[in-house]
């Protein structure tokens, strides 16, 4: 019958001290090796003590700054100011609509997409015929602009103001420094250096940040991503936490372009109804907000230090594979590492032949 009192006692581990220093040596190498990598790069580099909380709650606002004299004809000239050159985005076609007679023309079908309705007459003086429509005459006429029409829009400004929230902190903030001083945000500019907390930015400093020129790419306009990164680290209080500002153009591909369309409507001395059609080629800011707050936290603290120990015992096991299975006297280690009566028997008689070997090596 088997005893049940086995179950109620209690090992504890047996520690056998070697001299050997290669091997204490490498023991202490390692054990140093591991508490560097906890407090340098667990600790100070990446901040593993701390909770982390990577949603963030953002809201932005953004507007316009800047008046220009803007040549819209040969003989004219028209003062522009942000609600001028800020509008909407609409980007209709207009596709051809063939016919060979009337019945392919359905009097009142719109056009998708299109121009017009159609009258339900197909005209036929082409060598193709097309679908008469009733709509604004002249179409839309395509013609590549040479040159920026607004050039002076470089010198405008981009007033970016962004809010976050980390819920798991409870921790709100703004991009904007908080201050009395009601005139700051109409004479600070963003600097990377002096003025990081101010939210304007010049529509030319902008476009260079991403590696283009802004007069080239106004011409058939083209798209800017802003990146705002908040990085925070919440013991250091609310002060050190602060966005960092990434540029880059969107559209790579200098082929596609961004413009606007949108129409002014207006009735002449005769009660006739006419329009202004635009095509705009601007710039278009995506404004895209990431971040991330640490704060710390005994939990995460205590995982990472006993990870750490738990790699300091992997050392302790590196050595003694050495011990055992590399050096001379593996044997001698083994026997006094595993204790059964048979090593004991055999430890005692390598004992006793390294004794007379000293002693013989004293004689001679």
């Amino acid at each position: 019958m088997v005893s049940l009192g086995c179950l109620f006692d209690y090992k504890t581990v047996k520690y056998v001290v070697t001299t050997n220093r290669t091997v204490g040596v490498l023991y202490r190498i390692f054990q140093l090796v591991v508490v560097a990598y906890l407090i340098g790069w667990v600790f100070m580099k990446n901040k593993k003590y701390q909770m982390i909380d990577d949603t963030i709650e953002s809201s932005v606002k953004t507007r316009v700054r800047g008046v220009a004299i803007v040549n819209t004809s040969d003989a004219e000239q028209d003062l522009w100011g942000p609600e001028d050159y800020v509008v909407p985005q609409q980007n209709p076609s207009i596709p051809n609509s063939e016919c060979a007679s009337d019945e392919d023309c359905r009097k009142g079908e719109a056009v998708a997409v299109g121009n017009g309705i159609k009258t339900g007459i197909c005209d036929i003086t082409n060598s193709k015929g097309t679908c008469e429509i009733y709509g604004w005459c002249p179409v839309e006429m395509r013609k590549r602009p040479d040159v920026p029409m607004v050039s002076a829009a470089e010198n405008f400004t981009l007033y970016i103001r962004n809010f976050i929230r980390f819920s798991k902190f409870d921790f709100s903030k703004s991009n904007v420094r908080e201050t009395t001083d009601r005139s700051y945000l109409k004479n600070c500019s963003y600097n990377e250096t002096t003025g990081h907390d101010c939210p304007v930015f010049r529509l030319g400093d902008i476009v260079h940040k991403a590696g283009h020129n802004f007069q080239e790419m106004a011409v058939e306009g083209g798209s800017i991503g802003i990146l705002i990164d908040w990085q925070c680290d919440l013991d250091k209080g609310d002060s050190e936490c602060h966005p960092h500002y990434n540029f880059t153009r969107l559209n790579t591909d200098k082929t596609t372009k961004y413009k606007l369309k949108y129409v002014n409507y207006f009735k002449g001395a005769n009660g006739e109804k006419y329009r202004h059609f635009y095509t705009v080629f601007g710039i278009h800011f995506d404004i895209m907000v990431s971040g991330m707050a640490g704060k710390f936290d005994i939990i995460p603290t205590i995982v990472k230090i006993g990870s750490s120990l738990a790699l300091m015992g992997a050392g302790a096991y590196l050595c003694d594979i050495i011990l055992l299975y590399t050096m001379k006297r593996r044997s001698l280690y083994r026997v006094s590492k595993y204790e059964t009566k048979r090593s004991q028997r055999i430890l005692y008689e390598e004992l006793v032949q390294w004794a007379k070997l000293c002693l013989h090596e004293e004689k001679s």
